[in-house]
């Protein structure tokens, strides 16, 4: 099944690009595995796969050093105080959002000595139930992490609402367009329900779960 799932995803990624006019090599997929177990997330690499993200860093300690050959990203919202269990074992976090997570990851990047790749996570919707920052708000916190020595912004990241306007998505693009270039080169959005509104703007990673898993319990 899991793998007949990941055929199925590759397919479809090859199909949007082609009907979008994105070439396959420029969209990451990454698997969103909150609550997968350890003994199927072993089996990515070998189909194909092999950027592993998790929203909760419970479970990414639960998990970090179980599963082999695969990148770690922090997907979820990410609370200052345990930032200190991801700096350091994680290709990317991308839940940027205030400038006091800005401030603890910078100075535990500094204390492991690397160069943290962050996304800036920018709440499309105007959602209360979920993290990120205002669009509105975005330039004067990029302006900010910018300045970080042991930061380096990767890109945008944003979980759109369930349903939304196309435009939305548009919109993200545009923002995130203003700044692309050098190491700005990453727009992570797009889940199992809009990956393909997603890749037709722009999106370039892409953050799938059930289409990959099955549905979560």
């Amino acid at each position: 099944m899991l793998s007949e799932n990941v055929k199925a995803l590759f397919a479809s990624v090859e199909d949007l690009c082609a009907k979008y006019g994105r070439r396959r090599g420029e969209i990451k997929i990454l698997a969103a595995t909150k609550t997968v177990d350890c003994e199927r997330m072993n089996v990515l690499p070998s189909l194909g796969i092999t950027d592993v993200g998790e929203n909760r860093v419970q479970e990414f300690r639960e998990k970090y050093g179980k599963v082999a050959n695969v990148n770690w990203h922090i997907i979820g919202a990410l609370q200052t105080n345990k930032a200190k269990y991801v700096v350091g074992k994680t290709a990317m976090i991308h839940s940027l959002d205030r400038p006091s997570l800005a401030d603890e990851i910078d100075r535990l990047s500094e204390k492991c000595s690397v160069i943290s790749d962050v996304l800036i996570e920018v709440n499309m919707g105007g959602e209360q139930s979920k993290s990120g920052v205002s669009a509105d708000g975005l330039d004067a916190l990029y302006d900010y992490a910018a300045e970080k020595k042991n930061l380096r912004i990767r890109g945008l990241m944003s979980v759109l609402p369930i349903g939304a306007d196309e435009r939305l998505y548009e919109r993200l693009y545009k923002l995130y367009e203003k700044k692309k270039g050098g190491v700005f080169d990453t727009l992570s959005a797009g889940m199992s329900g809009d990956y393909p509104i997603a890749i037709k703007h722009g999106a370039n990673l892409i953050r799938p779960g059930s289409v990959i898993f099955g549905k979560r319990n």
